[in-house]
């Protein structure tokens, strides 16, 4: 192999957040104006209880302006793709993670709750997916949309958004919000439908960071460093334990911008729980009646992990989550992914990788679960993907770990 097909399983797109009121049902328009008025003076009070770094956005936006430009003009996107090696994309709201300036209406993208008005969020949320199908089919074969779809509140109009993004173009599947309350958790058959149809048109479920108990934090932005993992991954132990992948066999699920660490832990007190190993033996038969597999063989087949900007720490441990599993991600256009330096950070990651692995998780994964045609990337591949001396895999070097920063 002389280089890499790449595949970003978390890229953003999003329109600066006026352009969207375009693209609404003309009905929302005016709710469109007072949203927006109220979200300019949200942003102000952020920025003087210190809750935003200024002078790191001027500078982020300073130095890549012309690229961030790629959030929402398909040939600038493009080229900065090009540019980072990466021949296909897998693409969620909100392209601006600085100032939340391209970011869908009514709170619908990344950030979605239960606790959003359900009529405007799902406004919104059509409103982006007009959009994106229309970024997509510029370049068709290179770009997987996941559709915005809040499932929460009316079963039956999700299950329309659902079925008219994909057939509008949407491939890459639908994003869900992780926190679900007032509104039944995802154990509740309530949402069998949703199922239902995501595994009969191969549309891929997604959670995705963003989404905390925020009000519970006061001015401790630690807190939620520290909880938002937490909260963007709970709903795929909702799923797993309820026998939601022994119903719907096809269905696919995967947790984005989370890391991938977790996830060895995760699988492994499932497994013992499951195997009714010591500390579990007290437990009674309603713990596994609605499984026929280990919660591992679960993940295994169904799961997926966008890993973001993947460490070596995480790398380390590839074994105990799943090579086959794990799907890395540029994080384009937001500063804490790899973009505009990719190649570096490649080579920092997996220098020691083995090559063939190496391959499964830059990109062979996610091109089997989003269904990427692999040989309409090749040519992409051929002309920017990264070669594996470029990454500093010689065969010397493979598999001795130095360093787990």
């Amino acid at each position: 192999m002389d280089r890499y097909l790449v595949i970003s399983a978390d890229c953003h797109a999003g329109l600066p957040n006026e352009d969207y009121r375009a693209w609404l049902d003309p009905g929302y328009r005016d709710a469109f104006d007072e949203y927006q008025r109220a979200r300019v003076l949200m942003e102000d009070e952020l920025r003087a209880r210190g809750l935003r770094n200024d002078a790191f956005a001027e500078e982020w936006e300073r130095e890549n302006e012309e690229g961030l430009r790629g959030g929402w003009d398909a040939p600038r996107r493009d080229k900065e793709l090009d540019a980072d090696g990466v021949a296909g994309e897998v693409i969620f709201p909100d392209a601006d993670a600085v100032t939340a300036g391209a970011s869908a209406p009514f709170g619908a993208g990344l950030g979605t709750t239960g606790d959003h008005d359900p009529e405007l969020l799902l406004a919104g949320a059509r409103a982006h997916n007009r959009w994106l199908a229309e970024l997509c089919a510029t370049s068709p074969e290179r770009r997987a949309g996941v559709a915005i779809v809040p499932i929460l509140d009316d079963i039956d109009a999700a299950v329309s958004e659902i079925t008219r993004a994909r057939a509008s173009g949407l491939r890459g599947g639908i994003l869900i919000p992780s926190m679900w309350a007032p509104y039944p958790p995802y154990h509740d058959a309530r949402y069998d439908p949703i199922w239902a149809v995501c595994q009969d048109l191969e549309m891929p479920v997604h959670v995705h960071s963003g989404a905390a108990d925020r009000e519970s934090y006061g001015e401790h932005v630690g807190i939620y460093v520290a909880e938002v993992r937490w909260w963007s991954t709970r709903p795929l132990w909702f799923l797993l334990w309820s026998g939601v992948f022994e119903r719907y066999p096809k269905l696919r699920f995967v947790v984005t911008e989370c890391g991938a660490f977790w996830a060895a832990d995760l699988l492994w007190t499932s497994d013992i729980a499951y195997d009714r190993e010591h500390a579990a033996r007290k437990l009674g038969t309603q713990l596994s009646d609605a499984l026929s597999m280990r919660p591992s063989e679960y993940f295994d087949r169904n799961c997926f992990i966008g890993a973001s900007n993947t460490r070596r720490r995480e790398l380390a441990r590839r074994y105990e989550i799943g090579v086959g599993n794990i799907m890395w991600g540029n994080d384009f256009p937001h500063p804490e992914g790899t973009w505009p330096h990719t190649k570096e950070w490649l080579r920092n990651a997996f220098c020691d990788i083995p090559v063939d692995e190496t391959q499964r998780m830059l990109g062979s994964n996610a091109a089997e679960c989003y269904h990427f045609d692999t040989a309409a990337l090749a040519g992409l591949a051929e002309q920017f993907g990264p070669t594996p001396s470029q990454l500093g895999q010689t065969g010397d070097d493979l598999s001795k770990w130095t360093e787990l920063a």
